[in-house]
């Protein structure tokens, strides 16, 4: 009797979950970019033309370049607020310097300094002090801004003559050198991140602080080196912004911290550290700056261009969270014989 019931009785069902993650660092954001691209395509005007394509690579690479550095201190379960205001400083120096008579190759590797300095700043602060990461790169990004306009009495220093305004305006076989100076960053960050015993203990650093610890890693020299990488690849970025507007700007990188996170995180990189890839980075900076054309190109307002900003960063944080508790919905059930 009690065998007959077993027999007639329906086979259990496991549930298992759809693994988002996955599917969203592998397929997700490549299907979402070619979607946006087909889009644009179809409504904006001129999108498709060459000079307009070579314009939206230009347009992304100071974002680009950012979010590169920011991809490392996210990694680590990190932030840093200040790479916006770096990208001032360091702007405002280069082009000081410039102006001075400094040759253009040390007046770049001279903002990049700055930037590196700054980095160098909030990861000590971060790292050996103990302090929030969130706190320190607030208060540095308020007293950077303030630098930059200290520095310039408030008001742009412009140079018609700029001696470095090829890094941000020029070309090379064909191709805006702000994008073949980010196409070697992102090299270079590939190789850090995905080849090196360094890559691995930055991910191990994000993953479980204390474990990388007891394994040998040494936790605080990545966690301050990681804000050291951030704050020079805004450096570049604010040397690359001065040279293409030829000027030095106190309020050039005013809220590009936020579309640098947007970018890391949309390209599948956890806020909670420990997981993410370069690359994602760069396809989620492609996808903000294919939008940001492509509303340009529609005539869409301004204001109306950040309400769609703010939404594109809040689903971003909405993945990052499905990628580690997934709803509910998310699940599907299959029979266990």
């Amino acid at each position: 009797m009690t065998d007959d019931r077993a027999a007639e009785s329906p086979a259990p069902v496991a549930r298992t979950s759809f693994n988002f993650a996955k599917w969203w660092d592998r397929v997700g954001i490549l299907v979402v970019l070619v979607a946006l691209v087909l889009l644009m395509s179809a409504i904006a005007p001129n999108f498709n033309r060459v000079d307009n394509l070579l314009n939206i690579a230009r347009s992304i690479s100071v974002n680009a370049i950012l979010a590169a550095g920011l991809t490392f201190v996210i990694l680590t379960g990190g932030i840093d607020l200040s790479v916006g205001s770096i990208v001032a400083v360091s702007g405002v120096v280069a082009v000081v310097l410039a102006i001075a008579g400094l040759p253009a190759p040390l007046a770049v590797l001279a903002g990049m300094l700055v930037g590196g300095a700054c980095g160098l700043i909030n990861g000590a602060l971060t790292a050996y002090l103990a302090l929030a990461p969130f706190i320190v790169t607030l208060g540095t990004m308020t007293f950077l801004r303030g630098l930059a306009y200290t520095i310039t009495a408030g008001q742009p220093i412009v140079s018609s003559d700029l001696s470095f305004k090829g890094i941000g305006n020029g070309y090379l076989a064909g191709m805006p050198l702000p994008v073949i100076v980010m196409a070697a960053v992102y090299l270079a960050a590939w190789f850090l991140l995905e080849r090196t015993r360094y890559g691995r203990h930055v991910y191990a650093v994000g993953g479980n602080a204390q474990a990388a610890r007891l394994a040998g890693v040494r936790v605080n020299r990545i966690t301050l080196s990681v804000y050291v990488i951030a704050g020079a690849c805004a450096g570049l970025a604010g040397v690359i912004f001065a040279a293409r507007v030829i000027s030095a700007q106190p309020t050039a990188g005013t809220g590009y911290e936020l579309d640098a996170i947007a970018a890391v995180v949309l390209g599948g990189t956890s806020l909670a550290g420990g997981r993410g890839r370069i690359i994602g980075t760069l396809i989620g900076s492609i996808i903000l700056g294919v939008l940001g054309t492509g509303l340009i190109l529609l005539n869409v307002p301004f204001f109306t261009q950040l309400l769609i900003k703010g939404v594109v960063i809040i689903l971003a944080v909405a993945i990052d969270s499905l990628k580690t508790r997934p709803l509910p919905f998310l699940r599907r059930g299959r029979s266990v014989d």
